[in-house]
C-alpha cells in the first residue's frame, strides 16, 4: 500500500514527471498526468495508443520514475517533493476500458482543459482519448520537504523484494514511428526556457547504479555553449556522470495550456567549477542562477552536454490558437488510430462522455 501522508500528493497532483529508458538506456522524462490505482498499490500514468512510445519503453525495461516535483495546481500547502522509483506495468489488453476510464478521470480532475468544448467534439477524439495505461509498483520513495532539496530525503522502503509485475502481451507488427518531428536546433528553445519569461520548472534525469531512471528538481540552470549549467541542492541523491536528460515544463494552476522541452544528451564533469568526487559524483561551487544567485556550499553542480532536443507536446498562446494547433495534432495522429487497435486485435474504442 501507498504510505497515507503521501495521499493527498498522489492525488491532487496535476503534473508528475515520468521517466522510462530506451533501448540504449538513455533515459527520457516527459511530464504527465498522475493518477492513483484503483488498489492503491500503484501509482498510474497514461500514453495515447497513438503515441505509444511510452508504454514501449516500459514494455521492454520496467525500471521507470516518478516525480510528483510540480506544486503548481495541487492545492496543497507546502507539499513536498517526492521521488518514486518503481517496476511499470503496461496495461493494453482492453483498450475500451482503459479510454473509459481515461474519459472519466481526466475530465474529473481537469475540467477546466474541456470547459466549453461541446460534447460531440469530445466524442470525435478517439485519437486523444483512446489510451494505454502504464501502472507503477514502488519499490524505493524518496521524500524532500521541497524543491531546493536542502536536506537529505526521507526514505520510504517498500521492499528489495518487490515482484516485477507483468505487462499486458506486446501487441503485433512494428510500432509507429514518432509523429512530432524534433527541431532542428535545439538552441532557440534552450534560450526561450532559460530567459525568464516563463515561469518553468526543470528537472534533470539521470540512471543510477541499480538501473533505475532518477529524476530530481533543478534549483538553477544556466545556459551555456554547448547545453545548461546545473545546480541541484546539498540534498539530491549522487549524479553520475553518463546518460542523461532535461525536463523543462511549464503550466497554469487549471492546466489549459502547457509547455515542455526535453532535451537529451550527457552529464558530464563541470571543469573549473567542480570536480569528480566520491564514486563519479558531480559536485563543485560557483554557478549563478539566472546570473544572480550563487550555488551555496554543499551544492551539487553538473553540466549537461545537449545531444538533440525531443518533439514535444505543447499548447501555448490563446484559446483560438491552442485549439488550432489541438486539431493539427489530430490531424495527423487520427490514420494511426486504427492501425494501434488493430495490433492489439481490437476494435477502434469509442469515447463514452
Amino acid at each position: 500500500m501507498l504510505p497515507d501522508k503521501l495521499m493527498p500528493l498522489f492525488d491532487n497532483s496535476v503534473t508528475v514527471e515520468y521517466a522510462s529508458l530506451t533501448r540504449g538506456g538513455v533515459p527520457i522524462c516527459v511530464p504527465t498526468t498522475p493518477y492513483v490505482g484503483s488498489k492503491h498499490d500503484t501509482l498510474d500514468v497514461s500514453t495515447g495508443l497513438t503515441y505509444p512510445a511510452k508504454a514501449e519503453r516500459a514494455r521492454r525495461n520496467p525500471k521507470v520514475c516518478l516525480l510528483y516535483g510540480d506544486p503548481i495546481g495541487c492545492n496543497l500547502p507546502d507539499p513536498p517533493v517526492v521521488m518514486i522509483q518503481g517496476f511499470a506495468a503496461v496495461r493494453d489488453s482492453d483498450i475500451q476500458a482503459n479510454t473509459d476510464r481515461y474519459v472519466k478521470l481526466t475530465l474529473s480532475k481537469l475540467p477546466d482543459a474541456y470547459k466549453g468544448k461541446p460534447r460531440f467534439a469530445l466524442r470525435m477524439m478517439p485519437w486523444y482519448f483512446a489510451r494505454i495505461w502504464i501502472e507503477v509498483t514502488p519499490v524505493r520513495i524518496y521524500q524532500w520537504e521541497d524543491r531546493t532539496l536542502a536536506g537529505e530525503p526521507f526514505i520510504y522502503r517498500v521492499g528489495d523484494d518487490v515482484a516485477t509485475p507483468s505487462s499486458d502481451p506486446a501487441p503485433h507488427g512494428r510500432p509507429p514511428r514518432p509523429w512530432i518531428d524534433p527541431p532542428a536546433s535545439w538552441q532557440d528553445a534552450a534560450d526561450v526556457v532559460v530567459s525568464g519569461k516563463e515561469n518553468y520548472l526543470c528537472d534533470l534525469t539521470t540512471v543510477d547504479g541499480e538501473g533505475f531512471p532518477a529524476c530530481q528538481p533543478v534549483v538553477g540552470a544556466e545556459r551555456n555553449t554547448h547545453g545548461f549549467s546545473l545546480r541541484l541542492g546539498r540534498g539530491a541523491l549522487p549524479v553520475k556522470p553518463g546518460n542523461a536528460c532535461v525536463t523543462f515544463h511549464a503550466h497554469p494552476d487549471n492546466f489549459t495550456s502547457q509547455q515542455n522541452r526535453t532535451f537529451v544528451g550527457r552529464v558530464v564533469p563541470v571543469g573549473n567549477s567542480g570536480s569528480v568526487v566520491g564514486d563519479g559524483v558531480i559536485a563543485g561551487r560557483g554557478m549563478a542562477a539566472g546570473g544572480e544567485e550563487t550555488a551555496s556550499e554543499g551544492d551539487l553542480m553538473a553540466d549537461f552536454q545537449v545531444d538533440k532536443l525531443l518533439g514535444d507536446w505543447s499548447l501555448a498562446g490563446n484559446q483560438l490558437a491552442m485549439s488550432i494547433d489541438f486539431l493539427r495534432k489530430g490531424y495527423k495522429l487520427r490514420p494511426r488510430l486504427r492501425n494501434e487497435a488493430a495490433r492489439r486485435g481490437q476494435p477502434v474504442p469509442k469515447v463514452r462522455l
